[in-house]
């Protein structure tokens, strides 16, 4: 199967962690909500607990979306799950959502056969930390595998030297997304645009580049894409300017019925 059909005409509508607009991000709720609005692709976010679970948080620390407080490495598994991960959103009233796993991710996508994933890998190869961001990247490439889904997935990460570690143990394999511009890419030693299928492409307009940027780009061969920043009809219109192949957004509702208005999605 193609999953990988987007274009200026079908463009291809990303949930931010889930829908996060709505729900709490990152979790099962706004994962589950996003795939019945039928979005194309679902964005996340993994770390690594003490134990060694791989879960889908974003932030480093829990204290912004739960809770609890402290980093998310700190906690083993278990004392993770006992977190409140949506006493935090509106009004309390998605109270008792937990963190899920990038398991529970993939059994969910599983049963959704048309799904892309995007999975950004967030434990960075600081100086001290490379042995263990390594080894994640390592063990997510393995769920990938396992669950069979080495075609539907693009790999994220701001970091540059996870991006050169994929290239260089696994070669073309895997799908790789990185940004513009360019110092976005962490740590890069060779150009993330001459390996990367896909590129966010940051900038000013809606939180996008220009389309001249864009159009650079597309003539190196990478996928441009749109970042969360749109959220309306006016970034829609500008992404649509631009030529961008999809839109990753926090209120994928809103994205879905403009670009089908404007017969942008199949």
């Amino acid at each position: 199967m193609n999953y990988w059909t987007q274009s200026a005409e079908n463009i291809y509508v990303a949930a931010h962690r889930g829908w996060c607009a709505k729900y709490p991000e990152n979790t099962m709720e706004a994962i589950r909500a996003a795939g019945e609005l039928g979005v194309d692709q679902i964005e996340v976010d993994i770390r690594v607990t003490r134990d060694g679970e791989l879960v889908l948080i974003h932030d480093d620390t829990v204290d912004r979306t739960t809770n609890g407080t402290g980093r998310v490495c700190d906690y083993t598994f278990e004392e993770l799950r006992k977190l409140d991960a949506g006493c935090k959103f509106g009004r309390g009233e998605h109270a008792g959502a937990i963190i899920p796993t990038l398991d529970e991710l993939m059994e969910y996508a599983s049963a959704l056969p048309a799904m892309t994933l995007d999975l950004e890998l967030k434990v960075y190869p600081s100086e001290g930390n490379e042995e263990l961001a390594y080894s994640v990247c390592d063990r997510v490439i393995a769920k990938v595998e396992e669950y069979g889904f080495a075609d539907r997935v693009v790999l994220n990460s701001f970091s540059a030297l996870l991006h050169e570690y994929i290239l260089k143990k696994y070669g073309d394999r895997y799908r790789q997304h990185v940004y513009f511009p360019e110092r976005h890419n962490h740590g890069a030693t060779i150009s993330p645009y001459s390996y990367a299928y896909c590129v966010c492409m940051f900038g000013d307009n809606y939180g996008m580049a220009s389309p001249e940027e864009f159009a650079k780009m597309r003539e190196s061969g990478v996928r441009t894409w749109a970042g969360a920043g749109v959220r309306d009809a006016e970034g829609v219109d500008m992404a649509i300017k631009c030529g961008a192949e999809l839109i990753t957004c926090n209120n994928p509702d809103v994205i879905l019925s403009l670009l089908r208005q404007r017969g942008r999605h199949a």
